[in-house]
């Protein structure tokens, strides 16, 4: 995130005494990083927006939707849904073969239109398989 603030910085030719993000902005956005409701990926693409409307990343997920799922009961189904589609990859990662779990998680990404908390999908799928 510091990478996006220097070159929002750069980009406008602001020093960082007057950046229009506060320090304070700035830790609520890290926090929703931390906190699980937001993955690292997400902050770096609001920033740009925190940046220049003045907004707080609280704002911005919420009108935009950011929020990761992390409801155990809520992926569940969605990696049911998953494992039952992709039954190859299934037999595939429990005869050995690790690199299969990268696509399945890929897969529920993708079926939860990339709001899933990757790590939960992880934990979540190994637990599943076995």
């Amino acid at each position: 995130v510091m990478g996006e603030l220097t070159r929002e910085l750069n980009n406008s030719g602001t020093d960082a005494s007057a950046s229009p993000v506060s320090p304070e902005r700035l830790v609520s956005l890290l926090q929703l990083v931390e906190q699980g409701t937001i993955s690292l990926k997400v902050a770096r693409e609001i920033f740009p927006e925190i940046y220049s409307s003045g907004k707080t990343a609280e704002q911005i997920v919420q009108e935009k939707g950011l929020i990761q799922v992390s409801d155990e009961g809520a992926l569940d189904k969605i990696i049911g849904d998953v494992l039952a589609k992709n039954q190859t990859q299934v037999a595939q990662f429990k005869e050995g073969k690790q690199q299969v779990l990268g696509f399945l998680v890929g897969q529920v990404m993708k079926s939860s239109g990339g709001k899933a908390n990757p790590g939960k999908v992880n934990e979540l799928l190994k637990k599943r398989l076995g």
